[in-house]
C-alpha cells in the first residue's frame, strides 16, 4: 500500500519559518500540501506536477513555496512569515496523474499522516 510520511512541524513563533518534508512509496506526478485547522475545511495550499508546475493558494502565495525532488522521491513546503492563523496539521498528498497542478483534495488518493504546525504570537 502507497504511503506517504511528513515531517518538519514543530512550534515555532509569529514570522519564523518552517520547512515540511513528505516522502514515501506513494511519491508521484502530482503532489500537493494541505492543511486543516480545527473547526475549518480542509484547505490546499500547493500543488506539483513532476514537470514542476505549481499551483499556489491565494492565502499562502508569496510566504510558501512548493517543491520537489524527483530523485530523492520528495516533496517539500517552504514557509517563511509564519502567523498564528498558519497553525493547523499539515498534509501531503499524491495523485497519479494530473493535466495541471490541482488544489481540489478529491483529486488525491494517497495521503500522509500529517505533521503539526502551531505558530504563536
Amino acid at each position: 500500500q502507497a504511503q506517504l510520511v511528513e515531517s518538519g512541524g514543530g512550534s515555532v513563533q509569529s514570522g519564523e519559518s518552517l520547512r515540511l518534508s513528505c516522502a514515501g512509496s506513494g511519491f508521484t506526478k502530482c503532489m500537493a500540501w494541505f492543511r486543516r485547522a480545527p473547526g475549518k475545511e480542509r484547505e490546499g495550499l500547493a500543488a506539483i506536477t513532476t514537470l514542476g508546475h505549481t499551483n499556489d493558494a491565494d492565502s499562502v502565495k508569496g510566504r510558501f513555496t512548493i517543491s520537489r525532488d524527483n530523485a530523492k522521491a520528495a516533496l517539500y513546503l517552504q514557509m517563511n512569515s509564519l502567523r498564528p492563523e498558519d497553525t493547523a496539521m499539515y498534509y501531503c498528498a499524491a495523485a497519479p496523474a494530473c493535466w495541471t497542478p490541482i488544489l481540489e483534495s478529491s483529486g488525491y488518493g494517497v495521503w500522509g499522516q500529517g505533521t503539526q504546525v502551531t505558530v504563536s504570537s
